[in-house]
C-alpha cells in the first residue's frame, strides 16, 4: 500500500557521563515526516483519505477492546464497533494505482534497537497506542524488514500469552510476547514487554517502518504492560516524564525526558487528559471558528498517529457551518469542501487558554479536482466509537504546535513554535 521512502536514523545524543541529569536534559530524535492526503498536483486523494479513514477507524476499535479487556468494562460514552473491511475496489487501487503511488509515504519514524547485543529497527512513534512490536526472524512475511532474533540476545526473555491486532484488509499482526533491552537514543530500560510478530499484516509489508512504539498509557496497552516511555520512567532513565513532538514537513523531532526549549516560544500551556480511556484526551476543549467557540465541551485525543482530524457529525457540521462557502463533499466518509480562494486559517482548538489555530496550509487537503476550485477540508466527521463530544486531533493539527505529553502531570501541553 505503501511506497518505500528514506528514513532518517535517530541522532543519538549523548548524556553527560557523571554527575546528576539535569531537571531539564532530554534525548532529541529526529523523525521521518509523513506525507498528506494531496496528492503531488495539488489534488485531493480520496483514495488515500478513504484507506486512512478506515487504518484510524480499526486502531480505535482495537484500543477500545483493549481497554475494555484491561479494565473489565468501558468507561461511559464509549462503544465498540465493527472492524471496517477495505472494500474490494479500494484493494485494487492500493495495489497499483498512480493516486495512491505517486509520491513517497513516511511516517513520523526514527531507530530503536532491542536485545543484547544490540538489533536494530525502523519504529513509528505513536501517541494513539501503547505498545512495542517489531518482526521476528520467525516471520515468513517479513521479507525486507529488520527482524529480532531472540536467540541472538542474551537478556531475551520469552513471556506467556500472546499479541494480535487486527486490520481492515482482514490480515492481523500477531505473535509471542518477550522482555528484553530496549533503547531509544540513548535512553536504556531492561525488561521491556514487548511483541515479535511472526505474521505481519499486508498494511506493513511495503511500508517503510519495521514496527511501532506505542506512547499511550498502559489501559490500552494489548500486552496488559506499560509502554516504553513508562518503564523509562519507572526506571529512572528519563530526567523528566515529559516527551515533546514538534512535526513538520521537515525538522521533525520528537524529545523524550522532557522539552526542547529552541523549538517553541513562550511557556507551554498544559491541560489535564482523561487518562482513565489510556488516551491523551484533553478535556474542557471547544472547537473555535473566527474567535468564537462553535462547538463547546469537547474532549480532544491528540494522536501523532493519525493524519488528519475527525470529530462527531453535529460539532463537524458546525465548524464548516461558519466556514464560508462550505459545503458537504462526502457524506460517507464525512469530508467537506471551500472555496479553494478563501482556505480558512482561523479554524482552531481552546481548553480555556489560548485558541491554537490551525494554518490555511494544514487545513486545506487540496482541489477536489484539478481546476473544480473546491477544497477538502482537513476535519472530517466520523463516529469512531469515542464518545458524541470526542474530536480526534492528528498531524494537521499537531503541525501546528509544539506538543508536550506529560506522565508527570497528567497533561499535555502546547507551545507556539519558534
Amino acid at each position: 500500500m505503501f511506497s518505500k521512502a528514506s528514513l532518517v536514523t535517530l541522532t543519538l545524543a549523548l548524556m553527560a557521563a557523571a554527575g546528576p541529569v539535569a531537571p531539564n536534559t532530554g534525548i532529541r530524535i529526529p523523525l521521518g515526516k509523513r506525507s498528506s492526503l494531496t496528492r503531488s498536483d495539488g489534488t485531493f486523494d480520496s483514495d488515500k483519505a478513504a484507506l486512512e479513514q478506515i487504518r484510524v477507524h480499526n486502531k480505535y476499535q482495537r484500543n477500545l477492546r483493549n481497554l475494555q479487556a484491561n479494565l473489565g468494562h468501558l468507561p461511559e460514552g464509549l462503544t465498540i464497533k465493527d472492524f471496517k473491511p477495505i472494500p474490494q475496489g479500494l484493494k485494487k487501487r492500493a495495489g497499483g494505482s498512480e493516486s495512491l503511488t505517486d509520491q513517497s509515504e513516511e511516517l513520523w519514524t526514527g531507530s530503536i534497537t532491542i536485545g543484547t547485543p544490540a538489533q536494530g529497527f525502523i519504529i513509528d512513534f505513536d501517541t494513539g497506542s501503547s505498545d512495542l512490536w517489531v518482526p521476528s526472524s520467525g516471520c515468513s512475511s517479513c521479507s525486507g524488514k529488520n527482524q529480532y532474533d531472540a536467540s541472538s540476545s542474551s537478556t531475551s526473555q520469552q513471556q506467556s500469552g500472546s499479541f494480535q491486532i487486527q486490520y481492515g484488509d482482514g490480515s492481523t499482526v500477531q505473535g509471542d510476547v518477550y522482555t528484553d533491552t530496549v533503547t531509544v537514543a540513548g535512553i536504556t530500560v531492561t525488561d521491556q514487554y514487548f511483541s515479535p510478530v511472526t505474521t505481519l499484516s499486508s498494511q506493513f509489508q511495503s511500508s517503510p517502518e519495521d514496527g511501532l512504539l506505542g506512547l499511550a498509557f498502559p489501559a490500552i496497552s494489548n500486552l496488559k504492560q506499560n509502554p516504553f516511555f513508562n518503564t523509562a520512567i519507572a526506571q529512572g532513565a528519563v530526567a523528566s516524564g515529559e516527551f515533546g513532538f514538534k512535526l513538520a514537513s521537515s525538522g521533525s523531532v520528537l524529545y523524550l525526558g522532557g522539552t526542547d526549549d529552541t523549538l517553541f516560544s513562550g511557556n507551554i500551556e498544559y491541560h489535564g487528559v482523561d487518562s482513565s480511556t489510556g488516551f491523551w484526551q484533553a478535556t474542557g476543549g471547544s472547537a473555535v471558528v473566527g474567535g468564537q467557540a462553535v462547538a463547546s465541551g469537547i474532549s480532544t485525543i491528540i494522536d501523532s498517529g493519525t493524519t488528519i482530524m475527525y470529530g462527531p457529525q453535529s460539532q463537524v457540521q458546525a465548524v464548516y457551518n461558519s466556514i464560508n462557502g462550505a459545503q458537504v463533499y462526502d457524506s460517507t466518509q464525512g469530508f467537506w469542501s471551500f472555496p479553494c480562494d478563501s482556505v480558512p486559517s482561523d479554524v482552531g482548538f481552546s481548553w480555556g487558554g489560548s485558541t491554537w489555530t490551525i494554518s490555511a496550509a494544514n487545513f486545506n487537503l487540496g482541489e477536489t479536482s484539478s481546476g473544480s476550485g473546491q477544497c477538502i477540508g482537513a476535519l472530517a466527521a466520523q463516529d469512531l466509537g469515542l464518545g458524541n463530544n470526542v474530536f480526534l486531533l492528528g498531524d494537521s493539527f499537531m503541525k501546528n504546535v509544539y506538543t508536550s505529553f506529560s506522565v508527570d502531570r497528567t497533561a499535555v501541553g502546547f507551545a507556539s513554535l519558534s
